[in-house]
């Protein structure tokens, strides 16, 4: 049990002079939510769409996780030299830049022009994130700091609920593609006698011969859907147009102490800080494991329910929003929790239970399997802020920079979905298993790494 459980004068979370400015930077929190989840059905969609396999769909995922590699520590830098204000601006302005390219790509119609896009995107999101958590962890008292942080990333899945359900009525609902799809199905009744993994490979053959057999047929069909694409990205570009000119009236507190641009001798002295801190370090590495877990469970979970339960897109995806909704259940849960129990033993039995609901994916059949995939959001739902918080501790003025490590450690959400993408394309590996589903044993190694950092905060750094 926590120490602060037990002690009646313990700091509030927030005092109320920092209510009003927690609300305003909280509201970002939804904005990553949205992108990520209206971005990761385009992994399935691009992929009829454009015809390419499994692995080169997942490029998707590569480019949207990229911009977080690309632009952590330059975002660090600027913040450190600046304001958590000047960060959320600029962090704003690439958002909607990167969003409104969808336009030209969609006219194009090409797939490196989206990635493209995607890749400038996330930029933004990464000035936005680097800004957003350790502006949220420095508002009150340093005890508080994590189950602060914990409240904030709440508001996360609001954003991520909105883009699942933009994505699933109003992008996978209305794909020419998918209809062409329903009409081969309907047009083959013995499909409903076949595996659907198998009935999925044949529907993708029907679509090749299709584009090879009526190419202007299959161009304006592909036009169609890359409209329908198109345009939730036009309307998040307009939106965060209008946040960026309400955050740019508004008073933000400073809570940096400094009162001058980062000099090189301060950088040096913080990164060599940093690369001594064992705990840090640690969390870097646990943060990139947690979020290549997170990416592979809710975009695959498209592929596993069309190709092991015969599901449409859409109808997958209708899963992915009850998984959402689980995360976000768990969330409130969880930071309610921390006011009880420490955040390292928690982080670990949560990420002990993600590797038995991962050996449950692989090995139960049915919608068993399925809802094994669905039940580890809800133990994921601690784990980022949690990280987060426990790498940070007693950071001060450091933790701008710091924060850089672990937002950039959201790049394993662009290395590791391309690997799943690898293991489904290479067929079953262990029996008749399909390897939509033996490919989830990369999450379940994700959480093992994260439940020893879990163990290790605890036992050996004392977080």
């Amino acid at each position: 049990m926590s120490p602060e459980s037990n002690n009646k004068t313990s700091p509030p979370i927030l005092t109320r002079d920092m209510i009003r400015p927690f609300i305003l930077v909280a509201v970002l929190f939804p904005l990553w939510g949205f992108a990520n989840d209206v971005t990761n059905p385009l992994v399935k969609a691009f992929k009829d769409i454009f015809l390419i396999s499994n692995a080169q769909s997942s490029l998707v995922q590569f480019a949207f996780y990229l911009g977080y590699g690309i632009m952590a520590l330059p975002a660090a830098i600027f913040i450190r030299s600046y304001t958590y204000k000047s960060g959320i601006l600029a962090g704003l302005a690439l958002y909607a830049i990167g969003a409104a390219l969808f336009i030209p790509a969609s006219i194009t119609a090409q797939f490196n022009y989206f990635l493209a896009a995607l890749c400038i995107l996330t930029c933004g999101l990464a000035l936005l994130e680097v800004t957003a958590n350790p502006y949220i962890l420095s508002m009150g008292h340093p005890s508080t700091a994590t189950r602060r942080l914990n409240l904030a990333q709440a508001f996360n899945p609001v954003g991520s609920l909105t883009g699942m359900f933009v994505a699933s009525n109003y992008i996978l609902g209305e794909l020419q593609v998918e209809a062409f799809r329903a009409e081969q199905r309907a047009l083959n009744p013995d499909y409903a006698t076949m595996l659907p993994s198998e009935v999925d490979g044949l529907l993708t053959n029907a679509l090749s011969d299709f584009a090879s057999n009526e190419p202007a047929a299959h161009q304006a069909m592909q036009a169609a859907d890359l409209a329908t694409v198109r345009g939730p990205y036009v309307a998040i570009a307009v939106v965060v147009t209008v946040l960026f000119l309400v955050y740019l009236v508004s008073r933000l507190p400073k809570t940096m102490k400094h009162d001058h641009p980062l000099t090189r001798a301060e950088f040096t002295g913080t990164m060599a800080r940093l690369a001594r801190n064992p705990r840090y370090l640690e969390g870097v590495v646990a943060q990139a494991f947690y979020v290549g877990a997170q990416i592979m469970c809710w975009t695959f979970i498209i592929h596993y329910g069309m190709t092991t339960l015969g599901l449409t897109a859409a109808e997958a995806q209708s899963y992915n929003i009850i998984a959402m909704l689980t995360f976000l259940g768990s969330r409130f849960i969880c930071t309610f929790l921390l006011g009880y129990f420490r955040p390292g033993p928690l982080l670990a039995v949560l990420a002990v239970a993600g590797i038995a609901l991962c050996l449950g994916t692989v090995f139960l059949d049915g919608y068993a399997g399925l809802y094994s995939l669905i039940g580890i959001s809800a133990c994921m739902s601690l784990m980022f802020p949690t990280i987060y918080g426990i790498a940070l501790k007693g950071m001060g003025d450091d933790a701008s920079l710091a924060s850089a490590g672990l937002v950039m450690a959201i790049v394993g959400g662009a290395l590791m979905p391309p690997l799943q993408g690898r293991m489904i394309d290479a067929g079953p590996i262990i029996g008749s298993i399909p390897s939509v589903k033996t490919s989830f044993f990369l999450p379940l190694i994700c959480f093992v790494v994260i439940a020893i950092y879990g163990y290790r905060a605890q036992r050996v750094h004392g977080a």
